[in-house]
């Protein structure tokens, strides 16, 4: 990736298997060159679910980063400006038919499925593609904000009026998702932009965090510790809490502007 973000960021993330299970089916990746950042949750059993993410997590990466150098070098020779939000739609849709594929050709990976939760910072804006019900935070001014909505049937529940979101903490089909990578092949895909400012600070985390820990928890450990030890406190607590599920947390702070000569002007923002 050629234009870097107006912004320093840095991440840490952590996964962990939990109390319950034996096989974690969790996956992240964090490229803090690229400024990208990756969170997935695989399903459909122990061989299924993990080779799901992991395929899930290494697929977007590299097609986000191929497709954003083709779509920058496009626009240097003359080209039209990057449109964000339909690279990354396309790169996510491509991953889903590649995951989708894949099962078909090895049988005793039929069924298996993924969320996905990437974040990609460039020029001044935090960008994410969002399927399933892994989410994606923004903590800034004293308060969390859920990006995502998740792709869950109690959440279309609660989205109709037909129960209240303390109700769907504590629903049996809470776990049951809409979309999926690699479910069927083709996925519709969530789209996000947040401009970005100094001391934001971006979590993204799969269910197995949210599960057990409060948004307001989740606030008062990323104020109270040190960014590098966020995702092993919430993964802690999460346990502490039963750690019915696999756990992944990955949380990146905006720490400052970057120097930019006077004579650079950019163009042609990315939408």
């Amino acid at each position: 990736m050629t234009n870097q973000p107006s912004f320093r960021l840095v991440g840490h993330g952590l996964s962990d298997v939990g109390c319950r299970r034996e096989v974690n089916e969790d996956s992240y990746l964090i490229l803090p060159k690229n400024n990208l950042w990756i969170v997935a949750d695989g399903m459909g059993g122990h061989a299924g679910g993990q080779y799901a993410s992991t395929m899930t997590v290494e697929t977007v990466g590299k097609a986000l980063l191929r497709r954003l150098l083709e779509a920058e070098g496009t626009r240097r020779d003359g080209g039209s400006s990057i449109k964000m939000a339909e690279l990354i739609s396309e790169t996510i849709r491509e991953t889903c038919a590649a995951v989708y594929d894949r099962a078909v050709l090895r049988p005793e990976l039929r069924g298996m499925g993924s969320t996905v939760t990437a974040m990609l910072a460039y020029d001044d804006m935090a960008w994410f593609g969002h399927v399933g019900d892994s989410r994606a935070y923004l903590l800034r001014d004293g308060q969390i904000h859920q990006i995502t909505e998740d792709h869950s049937l109690v959440q279309e529940q609660v989205s109709a009026g037909l129960i209240t979101p303390e109700q769907a903490k504590h629903s049996m089909i809470r776990n049951i998702i809409t979309r999926s990578i690699g479910f069927e092949r083709d996925v519709r895909v969530d789209v996000a932009a947040v401009p970005m400012k100094r001391g934001d600070q971006f979590l993204l985390c799969s269910d197995g965090l949210t599960g057990h820990v409060e948004d307001g928890e989740i606030y008062e450990i990323v104020r109270e510790h040190p960014r590098k030890n966020v995702s092993s406190r919430l993964i802690e607590l999460a346990n502490s809490r039963g750690g019915e599920d696999n756990s992944t947390v990955i949380l990146t702070t905006v720490i400052s502007k970057r120097n930019k000569s006077r004579g650079h002007k950019r163009r042609n923002r990315p939408g």
